[in-house]
Formats: structure tokens, sequence, C-alpha cells
């Protein structure tokens, strides 16, 4: 290390690994001091798909804190590994881990409605919520973190992924204290966003898989399977009482064999909420 070295040629760079070449890189240049890192190796017509895959990501992230995108590049490129398995790469290398650990639940949650539905059959009322993984939110309404409270998109992609995976009341309040502290006063958009996601829990608990919030007309999907053990809960059954009590709050549909509940002039996130909150099995 020569703190006034500004430059470092490496030879032969096709041959080095990314954290090898990122370390190596890092040997030159402090504080004030520009540095540059100049890698040698042949035409990249020449190398291997990996080895131009490795000197692309050196270019692409030479910025100061660049360590945590090069090493899941790193990751993408050698592979994540089966998690049932001894491979180094296989199947979930070629989908992403998100979607492997989405298919993977999916497999689990088939077994258990069919292979092993007997093992599961005394869960109808206190594993409710195992029966669904979401409930998806299809709205015309305007949630959303703005452009201008963070600009840089990886960032708010990033928030997106993380507030998805915020499972009940504290873990919310601790995701909007995060904004607040980092960002500043929490804007109205985003506060419905946050809201928004009471609501979903609120649809997943009532048996809905999707619930469409557009043009003031709210509409919840409730489980596709009709053998479900859901439509023998003691919530199914709430859900029919309140529409035996409130004949004109709402309607029940089915088509194509799909049930759906249907509200009239709901207009924001706190109005769904009002409505579904009355068919819960929740005090209120």
């Amino acid at each position: 290390e020569v703190p006034n070295a500004n430059t470092i040629i490496i030879n032969s760079a096709q041959n080095f690994g990314l954290s090898d070449l990122h370390q190596m890189r890092g040997r030159v240049g402090r504080s004030n001091k520009k540095a540059f890192c100049k890698l040698v190796a042949p035409p990249l017509s020449s190398l291997t798909d990996d080895a131009r895959k490795r000197l692309r990501t050196l270019e692409q992230f030479s910025d100061l804190g660049s360590g945590f995108k090069i090493a899941m590049r790193d990751l993408e490129i050698r592979g994540a590994g089966d998690i049932l398995g001894g491979e180094q790469s296989g199947f979930i290398n070629e989908i992403g881990f998100d979607a492997y650990q989405k298919i993977l639940a999916e497999a689990v949650k088939e077994l258990k409605e069919t292979e092993f539905k007997d093992l599961y059959k005394d869960s109808t009322n206190d594993s409710l919520l195992d029966l669904l993984d979401e409930c998806q939110l299809d709205t015309d309404l305007e949630l959303m973190i703005p452009d201008e409270y963070v600009n840089n998109i990886e960032e708010r992609l990033r928030l997106y992924q993380e507030l998805d995976a915020v499972k009940n009341k504290e873990e919310l309040d601790a995701f909007e204290k995060g904004l607040e502290d980092r960002f500043g006063p929490v804007p109205q958009t985003v506060k419905e966003l946050l809201t928004s996601m009471h609501l979903r829990w609120i649809a997943q608990s009532l048996g809905m898989e999707k619930l469409v919030l557009k043009m003031g007309k709210m509409i919840g999907y409730f489980i596709a399977n009709q053998e479900s053990p859901f439509y023998q809960s003691e919530q199914f059954n709430k859900v029919l009482m309140f529409l035996r009590d409130n004949p004109t709050k709402a309607t029940m549909k089915q088509k194509n064999d799909k049930l759906s509940l249907v509200f009239e002039n709901v207009k924001s996130v706190d109005a769904a909420i009002g409505h579904l909150k009355g068919m819960t099995l929740e005090k209120a």
C-alpha cells in the first residue's frame, strides 16, 4: 500500500475473481486523491462468458460503496446454489432467489391442501392466514413514494421491497419512523401507501386473494379453491352473516367459479378499511 500512488495495473485481469479485483483496485487512492485501476486482458470476444461479466461489473460499479452491489453480481455469476441439495449452482440461479422462494412456498402450500391435507384438517381457524400467502391490491389511487421524497430510483425500489415484507403494525410503525428519520416528514401519498398495508392485511384475514379498488368501487376476490378449509371457517360464516344483516352495503357474486364481494362508493383506503372491518372476527 502506497498512499501517494494513484494508479494500479492488473495484468491478466480475466484470471482473477471479482472480490480479488475489487480489493486490489482499492489499494490506490486515498481520501482526496483520485486514483485509476487499469485492467489488462485479451479481447473480450476471446474470453469466457463469466470472465466478460466480471470485467464489465468492475467497469459498471466503480463508485465508493459499490462493494455490496459487486458481491450480489458475483453471486449471480457464480450461482447461489440450490436450497435443497449440494450443487453450487442450479435452478435457483436461473430464476432468482425471491422467485425460487415463492415457487417453493406454493409447492408446500399445494401439498398441504392435497397429499397432506389430513395433517392440517384441524387448522381451519387458527391458521387461516396461512391459507393465503398475501392479498394483492390493485388500485387507481395514488399510493406511492414520490420522486421528490426519495429521488434515487434504486432506493425507492428497495423501500417498496422492504415495505412488502412488513407483516404487522409494529414493523409498519418502525418502517414509517425510519422514513421520517432518513427523508423528513412523510408526505400524504406515502401515508396512504402505508395505510394500504392495513387494508391488505384485513382483506387477507377475510380470505381474499385479491382486492381491486378502482373508480370508486371495491371488489374482493375470495380464495379460488372452492374446497379450501376457509369456506368452513368461522371467518367465512361471519362474512355471510354480515351480508345477511347489511344487504345494501355489499353484494356477493360468483363468476367462473370465483366468489367475489362488491362494495360501491368506496373512494379512499380509509373508507375501504371501514367497510371490511365490519366483517372481521376481531372487535372494532
